[in-house]
């Protein structure tokens, strides 16, 4: 039976407890919030009290946590990792998890950094896309995991490879929403209904999956339930930026759209579903 710490159990994080447990997985979980964990526990996890007890038997473990810096400093209170392999799954900077790795390894463990792309229907049927990064031996002890995960686990290249192909993604998701809601506000500014121009998109080569599944909550504006929040998507394209910027890229054109969405910062936005940046291309924006 394949042995399993998981670090964070947030939306996503308690979706791939969930898949892990379904498959037969030895789960024990940690969170800041212990409550958080209680549902993963219910399912048959065992709960830690503390997340330097994850190695104790735990062939991986897995980290699903907000950023890098927070991730850096749960590993680091796991002292001594005794070859145990580390998976942060969760988003984080191209130089963030290069240094992670760095640190696993003082630490005496093996790192594998393995973002995701998809939410929690996507973890829960065990249709995530996994981008890993790292050695192709380390990749390979870990596939047969990662498979439980993912249909096809993808092995990008050296560590910060799987890092920046998120981070491109995430970059996409906020772009493609924030194109699409104002090619709305637009058309519904012309008066023409927006089942009209969705029928000449569907078929063009601009159309992607996206528009016609954020579409109803933009026309109903309930952002509730969500997978991915307004705060999370600002919080990684502030981190693209950064990126951006270390490599030298010019990515002034996003500067406009990350300002955007500081303003959903403090409101009922920034907890709602990403697509909730609907609310801010409005020509009078009023949200609480």
């Amino acid at each position: 039976m394949t042995k399993v710490a998981l670090l964070g159990t947030g939306l996503l994080g308690s979706a791939i407890g969930h898949r892990l447990l379904t498959v037969g997985c030895s789960l024990r979980v940690w969170n800041r919030d212990p409550a958080r964990c209680e549902p993963l526990v219910s399912a048959g996890a065992q709960r830690l009290d503390d997340p330097a007890q994850a190695i104790e038997g735990a062939c991986t473990v897995i980290t699903v946590l907000r950023d890098g810096p927070i991730t850096s400093e749960v590993v680091a209170s796991l002292g001594g990792l005794n070859q145990c392999c580390v998976m942060p799954m969760g988003t984080m900077g191209i130089s963030e998890s290069v240094a992670l790795e760095t640190q696993v390894q003082d630490q005496g463990g093996v790192y594998l950094e393995a973002p995701v792309l998809g939410s929690r229907p996507e973890a829960l049927a065990g249709r995530l896309l996994v981008m890993a990064g790292g050695d192709q031996a380390v990749f390979d002890q870990q596939c047969a995991l990662l498979k439980h995960l993912a249909l096809e686990p993808k092995r990008m290249g050296i560590v910060g490879t799987g890092a920046a192909s998120k981070l491109a993604l995430n970059q996409l998701i906020a772009s493609l929403t924030h194109g699409y809601s104002l090619a709305l506000r637009l058309i519904q500014a012309s008066g023409l209904d927006e089942e009209r121009f969705m029928e000449v998109l569907r078929p063009s080569a601009l159309y992607a999956p996206t528009a016609d599944k954020k579409l109803k909550r933009m026309l109903t504006h309930d952002y509730s339930d969500p997978n991915f929040t307004t705060s999370l998507l600002r919080k990684d394209l502030n981190l693209f930026l950064r990126e951006a910027g270390l490599a030298g890229l010019d990515a002034g054109g996003l500067e406009g759209l990350a300002r955007l969405l500081m303003r959903a910062e403090g409101t009922d936005l920034d907890a709602g579903d990403y697509s909730a940046l609907h609310e801010l291309t409005a020509a009078d924006t009023t949200f609480n």
